[in-house]
């Protein structure tokens, strides 16, 4: 149990570090596009993605890398995935003043987006499994299955840029240092990558402490800690009255997940094993939660504060299931 112990104050402190190295990058990033003048399509899908998304992409590369463990990098994401699909616009309904808003291009283009997103990657998983098997439902993702989601993460781009292709840089004089806010990035970076290991750390000693796959502690402890600066920018968005910008950064960070960051630990180890008995359930729950996010935000186009706590609900079954799971109560997920 001291072990236990140990790693769960581990993980909290590296929580902590995430948050600070998140807060700093994405400050220093939005200065510097505003800086370049960048286009919105640049500053959100590119800019604000890689801003949020910098400890998902971290977990997946150095679990997968460092540690030879892509399930731990998968589970990661998919749990970062679902905590921002049902407790970020949750949380940013509760703070906004009144329901959290929503609109059409929002809910069909973007929601929409996000399903096909998922899509894909769970068919590159299946191609891994069908082309290249090693044993029962496992098989090996080289790196030309792993454009394959990369390729429509840049269609993603292509099609945000259609959208804002009128766009005109500002001529406002950009403020500040731009080397300093270079270094700061650089310097953030640096913050989260040691956080997200301390993380990724943790996940494995409490995964060999209990006895259970480190898979499960990647889907709670580390998805939790490197969602947090996804949650500091839409509930402060949602504050701001600015619940567009609040809904479509979890699901322009959940796109930027999937697409890019699960293949980059593939693209940087050369080639990985995956389990599909491990990722199909979790691919499923991720599917159940997009759908009721999509409906309650399609309802009147808004997310009221019951229907927050709604997702808030479905949040707390997810983890009490994957406590379950933990302790062999019930076995959806293969051990």
């Amino acid at each position: 149990m001291l072990r236990v112990a140990g790693a769960l104050a581990v993980a909290a402190v590296a929580t902590a570090v995430v948050w600070v190295g998140g807060s700093k990058l994405e400050q220093s990033a939005d200065d510097l596009a505003t800086h370049y003048h960048l286009p919105p399509v640049v500053q959100g899908a590119v800019i604000a993605a890689v801003g949020s998304s910098f400890p998902e992409l971290s977990s997946a590369v150095l679990a997968t890398y460092l540690h030879g463990d892509f399930a731990l990098g998968v589970g990661a994401i998919v749990g970062s995935a679902i905590f921002n699909i049902l407790v970020i616009p949750a949380a940013s309904a509760l703070a906004a003043d009144g329901p959290l808003d929503s609109n059409r291009d929002l809910v069909y283009k973007e929601a929409q987006f996000y399903m096909l997103s998922v899509a894909v990657l769970l068919l590159t998983f299946a191609f891994a499994v069908i082309y290249n098997p090693t044993t029962g439902l496992s098989g090996t993702i080289t790196r030309p299955l792993a454009l394959i989601p990369v390729a429509l993460y840049g269609l993603y781009l292509f099609v945000q840029y259609q959208d804002t292709a009128d766009h005109r840089a500002g001529t406002e004089a950009p403020t500040g240092s731009v080397a300093r806010e270079w270094a700061v990035l650089a310097g953030s970076l640096a913050i989260i990558l040691v956080g997200v290991e301390a993380l990724v750390q943790a996940a494995l000693t409490l995964g060999d402490a209990l006895g259970t796959p480190a898979f499960l502690w990647g889907l709670t402890v580390v998805a939790a800690g490197t969602s947090l600066p996804d949650t500091v920018v839409s509930v402060r968005a949602a504050r701001d009255d600015n619940s567009e910008t609040s809904l479509a950064n979890v699901l322009g960070s959940n796109v930027f997940d999937l697409l890019i960051a699960v293949p980059a630990g593939v693209l940087v180890a050369g080639s990985t094993v995956v389990d599909f008995e491990f990722a199909a359930p979790m691919m499923a729950v991720l599917v159940a939660a997009t759908i009721v996010l999509f409906t309650v935000t399609r309802t009147d186009l808004e997310l009221t504060d019951r229907e927050a706590y709604t997702l808030l609900a479905l949040y707390a079954t997810f983890v009490v299931w994957l406590g379950l799971e933990t302790l062999g109560v019930t076995n959806v997920i293969p051990t």
